[in-house]
């Protein structure tokens, strides 16, 4: 507990300084005595600051670092759920395709690619909610045999469903007659928090923070679980129901993040299991700290893709996959990989 505490208290502290660094580092650096009396100034303890820096930090780059600490967060504990759900730690939002498949039914409705009826019913969140929630269910119809779930054919049905989804993308890419909104689908097929205004913020917000309080009250059904189906039907867990509950959840996080910040692969595995081994598998403690922690990661990845390339901005999907795949790897390789 005191581990735990511990941790809690690290994560809490470097997310504060990250976040600062996050609103002061950039092409225009901003003091940090100029970044505190932005905030001084909006809770009415400080003078008015200079306009540009208050634009800059208030406008321009706040509620990027809100964002990144949103889609960090919510796909580290999307990256739990679904590592719960199939008792493995290589699971992941991104590598089961959901990532992908929300990014194509983005792409589809975006540039118009759905039928018009079809169209005025969807908004592109729901559109990239429905893409992700396909692409699961799928993974898991295929990867789902008589009696087990086959990490292997769950593994290979994503990296297939991805490349599925992937090529889904491209086609919509070259044969989209609006050549001035293929950046915004690059966008999305890569990742990116540019652009991000507090308009934008409230819907993954609320999914994001509605995903983390489902997922704990879920708690104790998700620790019974991961003794096994058997075992936890016997313990008196709706397993049926569970399960299909955590893909809708994982579809619907996933595919409202992505409308957002493009798909962004890799942070549900790596945080989640880097959390897992210093706090345990115990869900009460697991899902917060993944949460601040994967806020943490996709913060500190989006630093660097603004400062790697001067005059330059990476795309932050980039960075995240640099880590992300050599990881994946490194576990795959493991002969202990599997937890439960």
């Amino acid at each position: 507990m005191k581990k735990t505490s511990l941790l809690a208290l690290i994560l809490f502290a470097l997310l504060l300084a990250s976040a600062a660094a996050g609103v002061s580092l950039g092409s225009e650096r901003v003091a940090l005595g100029e970044v505190l009396r932005v905030f001084g100034h909006r809770l009415g303890l400080a003078q008015m600051p200079e306009a540009t820096a208050g634009l800059i930090v208030w406008q321009l780059r706040l509620p990027r670092v809100v964002l990144a600490l949103l889609v960090g967060g919510g796909l580290s504990v999307v990256g739990v759920a679904m590592q719960t759900l199939v008792r493995n730690p290589l699971a992941e939002p991104y590598v089961l395709g959901i990532s992908s498949g929300a990014a194509a039914g983005a792409s589809l409705f975006y540039l118009g690619f759905l039928p018009p009826l079809l169209s005025r019913a969807l908004s592109l969140p729901l559109a990239a909610f429905l893409g992700g929630l396909a692409s699961i269910t799928l993974v898991y119809l295929v990867a789902r045999g008589s009696n087990r779930m086959s990490v292997t054919r769950l593994l290979l049905a994503g990296v297939a469903m991805a490349s599925l989804m992937g090529a889904v993308s491209s086609f919509v890419t070259f044969a989209s007659p609006e050549p001035g909104k293929l950046q915004a689908l690059m966008f999305l097929l890569l990742g990116s928090l540019a652009g991000t205004t507090w308009g934008v913020l409230p819907l993954p917000a609320l999914v994001t923070l509605l995903g983390l309080g489902v997922l704990l009250v879920l708690a104790r059904p998700l620790d019974t679980l991961l003794l096994g189906e058997e075992p936890a039907f016997n313990l008196g867990v709706p397993v049926e129901t569970l399960k299909k509950g955590l893909i809708v959840l994982a579809a619907l996080v996933t595919g409202i993040l992505v409308a957002f910040s493009g798909a962004i692969g890799f942070v549900g595995l790596i945080v989640p299991h880097a959390v897992r081994l210093v706090a345990g598998v115990s869900h009460r403690r697991l899902l917060p700290l993944s949460f601040a922690a994967g806020g943490l990661f996709l913060l500190w990845a989006d630093l660097a893709a603004r400062a790697l390339l001067p005059g330059q901005e990476l795309p932050v999907g980039v960075l995240t996959a640099l880590c992300g795949v050599p990881f994946f790897l490194v576990l795959l390789r493991r002969n202990d990989y599997r937890f439960g």
